[in-house]
């Protein structure tokens, strides 16, 4: 089943300090970033995704960046009135539908056609996080440094006295009975 993604741009730039903060000095800076790291988060994974920005022009634009389709709504229509048709659309055509936005009209628009609506602190938190593999790879050589003894954070002394500690709890309880 195909997966569409689609990302309520502005509404992206404006609840993210990082984002906000590029945006006061260069506005289409802002976009570029959002979408090479959107780039960068989805680059080998299947799905399609949408990024839409309200615009003003007589027609909607549409164009691609990095395999990211960059939707401007046209005049007089709003980039969640977009999301919610791309969104309708897409259902109809049986692909899985995950939106991100913090309007809560198009989250609810989305959610009615069947798609799942997250906030963009929880994107933001997905593009700035460890691929999956990387972080595996992290827990994994924590955990070996904790077992062969070269963790510096770790100290093996603790375990034992919470161990031994333990241990004696349980045998005077069983002694006092």
């Amino acid at each position: 089943m195909e997966h569409e993604i689609l990302v309520d741009g502005y509404n992206v730039i404006k609840n993210s300090e990082m984002f906000r903060a590029l945006e006061i000095k260069n506005r289409a800076e802002a976009r570029r970033l959002l979408i090479r790291q959107l780039h960068n988060r989805y680059r080998f994974e299947t799905c399609r995704i949408t990024v839409v920005f309200d615009g003003d022009g007589a027609r909607e634009q549409i164009s691609h960046e990095e395999h990211i389709r960059i939707i401007y709504s046209r005049h007089g229509e709003t980039a969640d009135q977009v999301i919610a048709r791309l969104a309708a659309e897409a259902r109809t055509k049986g692909c899985v539908v995950e939106m991100y936005s913090n309007d809560m009209e198009v989250r609810h628009a989305v959610k009615e056609q069947g798609g799942t609506a997250h906030s963009t602190q929880h994107l933001v938190r997905h593009l700035n996080a460890a691929p999956n593999d990387v972080a595996y790879r992290i827990r994994h050589r924590q955990e070996m440094r904790k077992i062969y003894g070269i963790d510096p954070a770790h100290k093996i002394e603790d375990e034992i006295e919470t161990y031994h500690h333990g241990k004696n709890k349980g045998k005077n309880k069983k002694r006092k009975k």
